[in-house]
């Protein structure tokens, strides 16, 4: 079968393919595996039940049926939803939106694909522009997103530590630079790998920059604020015209559901909604309607803020003090600063082996995780030896698994340093 260019790209070997393939093989095999590689969200009751109650009222309502999955949303997105959502952000924050500045999407990664190439690629008579990733690593699923290829730009981190085993990155303004080439700023917050959090002091520079070169700011808060709130430390929920900001309801607890919300100028709602219009028709309405009581009520925050805040943040703790009783103080490894998300972000400085190889070892012993090479899109591939000692780690699952995982992590990496005679 021959591909053209576009088919070439889109079926390579891409780090988001990889791990969802992981994923899908070791649910279908008989492998009891432990499952820290993805990003799935945990089971949280309070908020399974809730939607239950939801879907529970939905089922029973006709006209709420059919909103649910009888007629086509238009290309914006569920009109309900997005009204609702409006006024609560508007009534808790004063932003000043209108349905006109949001739109949804079939889940953030079709929005950061629209994104990206919308604001990056090829400008005609004006040359090429791209997507700068001021902190490096970065979301897996950005560095395949680009029609074309070479659509990222990355800055290497300021990188601090912060306790005995325990590091954060930080952007390094010095390094950042802004030409007539970038199209577009991109951050994520917290950070899917490392659960940094970038301040909002660096955030307000980060607009700074963007408001200088005319060019948005998208900041992804797919596990950030004001919902789902996975954030272990202050940041202020933040928008303005300059920014496009990133939401999603998976992080909540609604994964299946696909749904990517998009907050921004209104010529970039305009635009998105043509696309969704050309690639899919119409977005899917269940998350919309099965969220929408919990927006229009404000229900959302409180749940984020009092349910699923904590949840993760209890989770995060007894991960990192299991972790570091299972490495002790032999060994050169460092965590970084658990900020927000799911993630545990290891660091083991002069390995002898790569992450890779780790990842690859670790999958022989039953425990799933992701080699950190695949989270620095927009680098050299090359040059720069920390990419290939990472490792990111899911903590949102069982507890008992998560640290019997942990323990089988700390033993490869035990093991490998004994077999170097190091």
């Amino acid at each position: 079968m021959k591909l053209s260019a576009f088919g070439q790209k889109f079926t390579a070997d891409a780090g988001i393919t990889s791990l969802m393939d992981d994923l899908g093989n070791a649910l279908a095999s008989d492998q009891d595996m432990i499952m820290m590689g993805g990003g799935n969200p945990g089971q949280i009751p309070e908020v399974e039940n809730r939607l239950q109650e939801i879907l529970g009222g939905i089922s029973q309502d006709p006209d709420a049926m059919r909103r649910l999955v009888g007629i086509y949303d238009p290309p914006q997105g569920e009109k309900q939803f997005i009204a609702a959502l409006a006024d609560m952000l508007n009534r808790e924050y004063g932003w000043g939106l209108a349905p006109e500045n949001i739109a949804l999407t079939n889940g953030s990664q079709a929005a950061f694909f629209m994104l990206f190439n919308m604001f990056a690629g090829d400008y005609g008579d004006s040359g090429r522009k791209h997507i700068l990733l001021p902190l490096a690593p970065e979301y897996i699923g950005y560095a395949d997103a680009g029609i074309e290829h070479g659509l990222f730009h990355a800055v290497r981190p300021d990188i601090s530590f912060t306790g005995a085993h325990e590091f954060k990155y930080r952007v390094d303004f010095d390094a950042l630079e802004m030409t007539g080439e970038t199209g577009a700023i991109c951050v994520s917050r917290p950070t899917n790998p490392t659960g940094n959090v970038v301040t909002d002091d660096e955030l307000a520079r980060l607009e700074a920059l963007a408001r200088a070169h005319d060019v948005p700011l998208i900041v992804d808060g797919a596990y950030g604020t004001p919902f789902p709130s996975l954030l272990f430390v202050d940041a202020k929920p933040h928008w303005n015209e300059q920014v496009v900001l990133c939401l999603s309801l998976s992080k909540l607890g609604m994964p299946a559901a696909r749904t990517g919300i998009v907050i921004a100028a209104k010529p970039v709602i305009q635009a998105l909604s043509g696309i969704n219009a050309i690639m899919n028709l119409a977005t899917g309405s269940f998350g919309a309607v099965l969220a929408e009581p919990l927006v229009r009520t404000g229900e959302i925050l409180a749940l984020s803020r009092d349910v699923v805040c904590p949840f993760y943040k209890a989770k995060m703790e007894k991960a990192v003090a299991v972790f570091t009783e299972a490495m002790g103080e032999d060994c050169h490894w460092y965590v970084h600063k658990p900020e927000g998300a799911m993630f545990l972000w290891l660091w083991f400085p002069d390995l002898p082996v790569t992450s890779l190889e780790l990842y690859q070892r670790l999958k022989l012993r039953g425990v799933l995780v992701v080699s950190g090479h695949y989270f620095f899109p927009g680098l050299p591939e090359d040059g720069w030896r920390h990419r290939h000692e990472c490792l990111r780690v899911t903590y949102s699952q069982d507890d008992e698994r998560v640290a019997r995982g942990l323990r089988i992590i700390a033993d490869e990496v035990k093991t490998i340093w004994a077999e170097s005679g190091k």
